[in-house]
C-alpha cells in the first residue's frame, strides 16, 4: 500500500519503505499489476471502483437541466461503465453542506477520483479542502492549473470558415457572444482575425461583432454598416432562435439573402448548419483521463496541466448553400 502511495500510509512511513525499496532494487512489475487488478475485478463484480461527480453550480445536478451538460454526463456515464466504473454525484452546494464536510463523505466512500462540471462563474476557485483528490474537469472555467478537457473552439471556428469559404462566400463575419468569447479565452476570436489576415485583404475584412442577448438594432446595424455575405454565428445554443427571428425581422432570408453557419453546443435541428460540440466524446476523455490518474496515483493539483481539445462535428444544413464566387 505504501508503494502505491495510499492515502491510508502517513507520508513518513511511505518515505521509510520506498527508500528501502529502492535500496533493494525493487521495481514495480506492470505485468502483476495488470493481473492483480483482473482479480480484483472478479471478486469486486461489475464494478470495481467509484468516481464522485461534482460541480460549483447552485443546483444539485446541473446536467439534468442542460442539454449539453446531459449528452456529456451521458459520455462519462458510458465510458465508466466500459471501464469498471460508477459515478456517484455530490451536490457540494447541497444546505448544510461545507466543503471540508464534502471531503469526509467522500472519503468516507473510498472516492478517490472527482469528475468536475466546472462553474456558471469563469475564474472560479477550486476548493482547497478538495485538491488532494485526483480532479478532472470540462472547459476553462476553473481558474486553478487542472487536467481537462475542452471544445476546440480555435479549430472550430478555422474550419467553419473554410467550409463558408469552400461555398463561394468572401467576406464572412463573426457574431460572437460575451460569455463564450471569455470561457473560450478567445479562442474564437482569435481564429477569426488570423483567418481573415490570411485569407482576406484587410479592406474587405469586417469587424466582430460581440453581444450579450441578440438586439435586432445592433445586429441591423453592423450587417448594413459592413455587409457581409455571410454570418458565422457563435453563441450558446439558447441564443440561435432568437437570431433566427432577428434575421427573419431584418429581411434577411436564409438561405437567400445571407449565408448562415452556427457555432454552437446545440446545432442539429435549428435549421442552420455549422459545427456542434462533441459532448459524448469530452464526456468519455474525461473517465479517461481520471481513469489514468488513479492508475497512476496522480493525485493533487497538477503543476503542469493537461488539456485534451475535442473538436467539433460539422451539421450540414440549408443555410448555407453554395454561392457563385462574386468578382470585386
Amino acid at each position: 500500500m505504501a508503494l502505491r502511495d495510499s492515502p491510508k500510509i502517513s507520508p513518513e512511513v511511505k518515505a521509510r519503505i520506498r527508500k528501502i525499496a529502492r535500496r533493494m532494487g525493487y521495481r514495480p512489475n506492470a505485468k502483476i499489476r495488470e493481473l492483480m487488478t483482473q482479480v480484483s475485478q472478479s471478486k469486486a463484480g461489475r464494478f470495481q471502483a467509484c468516481f464522485g461527480v461534482i460541480s460549483l453550480y447552485d443546483t444539485e445536478r446541473p446536467w439534468e437541466q442542460s442539454l449539453h451538460l446531459s449528452r456529456m454526463f451521458g459520455g462519462m456515464a458510458k465510458r465508466a461503465e466500459e471501464l469498471g466504473y460508477r459515478l456517484d454525484p455530490l451536490w457540494l452546494k447541497a444546505p448544510g453542506m461545507s466543503f471540508r464536510r464534502a471531503r469526509e463523505i467522500l472519503e468516507a466512500r473510498g472516492i478517490e477520483g472527482l469528475l468536475c462540471f466546472g462553474s456558471p462563474e469563469f475564474g472560479a476557485r477550486f476548493p482547497s479542502e478538495l485538491e488532494g483528490f485526483a480532479v478532472v474537469t470540462q472547459g476553462l472555467s476553473i481558474g486553478v492549473p487542472m487536467h481537462r478537457v475542452i471544445s476546440d473552439g480555435y479549430s472550430d471556428t478555422w474550419n467553419a470558415l473554410d467550409r463558408v469559404y469552400m461555398r463561394g462566400y468572401r467576406r464572412p463575419g463573426l457574431v460572437l457572444g460575451l460569455y463564450e468569447d471569455q470561457r473560450n479565452r478567445h479562442a474564437n476570436a482569435s481564429a477569426y482575425l488570423g483567418w481573415c489576415e490570411e485569407m482576406m485583404p484587410s479592406t474587405e475584412r469586417v469587424p466582430i461583432l460581440r453581444i450579450d442577448q441578440v438586439d435586432v438594432d445592433q445586429l441591423g446595424a453592423w450587417l448594413q454598416g459592413h455587409r457581409p455575405d455571410a454570418v458565422i454565428f457563435d453563441h450558446h445554443y439558447s441564443m440561435i432562435e432568437p437570431f433566427k427571428a432577428a434575421l427573419q425581422q431584418l429581411g434577411f432570408s436564409v438561405p437567400g439573402r445571407i449565408g448562415v453557419a452556427v457555432i454552437s453546443q446545440i446545432v442539429r435541428g435549428t435549421g442552420f448548419a455549422g459545427m456542434e460540440e462533441n459532448q459524448q466524446l469530452m464526456g468519455a476523455w474525461l473517465v479517461e483521463l481520471l481513469a489514468g490518474r488513479i492508475v497512476n496515483r496522480d493525485f493533487g493539483l497538477p503543476t503542469q496541466a493537461r488539456i485534451e481539445m475535442v473538436e467539433s462535428r460539422w451539421i450540414p444544413g440549408d443555410s448555407l448553400p453554395s454561392v457563385r464566387v462574386s468578382r470585386r
